[in-house]
């Protein structure tokens, strides 16, 4: 875990290596939980449940490396989940009736805007920016 508070003490930032396997999605809820209560103690659930969504994405295929940042600035918080297995998440247009495959479509719900950045040495980040408090 890496830490970090800018200056003007309204900007924090952590970066974690999140674990391999089913209980990676449930790090992310708990890290996400514990990273905004000390920043102000604002609650999130919409946060929560887009990292987790996030994180299970990357972590579906064994081998990949996976991690998750958390950036509070301004009234906004962002969610970057990188990972180094190949292809790029997208909405699936069934994807309100499918038992999987829902994850993109929450975060598209819940996010005030989401996106994904190729990594030239491999991989991708997916990014999501939302209020720390779900509005």
């Amino acid at each position: 875990m890496r830490a970090s508070r800018d200056a003007d003490r309204r900007a924090a930032r952590v970066e974690f290596l999140m674990p391999q396997g089913s209980g990676a999605a449930r790090w992310a809820r708990r890290l996400t939980r514990r990273f905004l209560a000390g920043h102000g103690g604002a609650t999130a659930p919409d946060a929560e449940l887009v990292a987790s969504e996030l994180v299970a994405n990357a972590t579906k295929e064994r081998g990949h490396h996976c991690r998750m940042s958390l950036r509070l600035d301004s009234g906004e918080l962002t969610v970057a989940v990188h990972d180094d297995a190949p292809g790029v998440p997208h909405l699936k247009p069934d994807s309100r009736t499918a038992e999987s495959g829902r994850g993109i479509t929450l975060v598209q719900a819940l996010a005030r805007r989401w996106s994904v950045r190729a990594d030239p040495r491999g991989g991708k980040t997916v990014l999501a920016h939302l209020s720390p408090c779900g509005d």
